[in-house]
């Protein structure tokens, strides 16, 4: 099954960084997030990628072009140019397919241009900047045996203030430092989708969290996959920080390989 990656946009929250290079090519220890992504799904057998692209695309491409020599020991024999050996290459069963999909183009449009990499099968589809120590395997699961059109992982996000919990004469009864949970279920991305659900979105102007998962929606063909387990986006700097300093401790959630 093909797993969909949004890495197109600016990366407008995080411009500290975002100015330099596309968001999904920030890095998590010394691996852009976009990676961090993919290695998730290829640790439960997904290794399909398409990558639409869009602001600073070839960036992107640099990188995939040039991984075989990032993730090796490599050997230039300069008197036989054409010859370059490579040890030790432990890397990726990966198929990546790197999409230019427009600079402005909106997320739904995305999607519908790299329909004809898709093909008439279900696929997977995600955002470039959000980490989970989901278990694919049973969103599909999960997926296959609802059987509708869609399924997004729904999940809650720690919430950004401590909570106070009041009696009614104004005494703090238990405090609570942002706790989860306490906000509703958001959309987390990790979605699963029928071939259909392309023919929910009209072309590049098309935003996909409005009228195509709305109309999914009130079709009654959108089911939630409920993840209670670690989740967390790279909006923020403060937010590239925190993911970091988990990979660094090597306690991260979502290092499932």
């Amino acid at each position: 099954m093909k797993v969909v990656i949004f890495a197109g946009g600016f990366g407008t929250r995080i411009s500290e960084e975002s100015r330099l290079k596309p968001k999904p090519m920030i890095e998590i220890g010394d691996y852009p997030i976009l990676w961090h992504i993919m290695k998730i799904y290829s640790s439960h057998g997904f290794n399909d990628f398409i990558i639409c692209l869009g602001y600073k695309s070839n960036q992107i491409k640099d990188y995939f072009s040039h991984y075989l020599v990032y993730e090796s020991d490599v050997t230039y024999d300069y008197t036989k140019p054409d010859e370059v050996k490579f040890h030790t290459y432990s890397g990726e069963s990966w198929k990546v397919t790197l999409v230019d999909t427009g600079r402005e183009t909106m997320t739904g449009g995305r999607l519908k241009r790299v329909s004809k990499y898709i093909g008439n099968d279900p696929f997977m589809l995600t955002y470039g900047d959000g980490l989970a120590d989901i278990n694919i395997q049973k969103l599909l699961e999960f997926h296959q045996a609802h059987g509708k059109l869609a399924t997004v992982t729904a999940t809650q996000p720690n919430g950004r203030f401590g909570a106070l919990h009041l009696t009614e004469d104004g005494k703090v009864a238990e405090f609570k430092e942002k706790p989860k949970g306490e906000s509703e279920w958001i959309n987390g991305g990790f979605f699963v989708m029928q071939p259909e659900v392309l023919n929910y979105i009209d072309g590049d102007h098309t935003v996909f969290e409005k009228e195509p998962l709305e109309n999914l929606a009130k079709d009654g063909q959108l089911m939630a996959y409920k993840h209670s387990g670690f989740w967390h986006p790279m909006d923020t700097l403060r937010d590239k920080k925190y993911l970091e300093e988990l990979w660094i401790s090597g306690k991260a959630p979502w290092k499932l390989w």
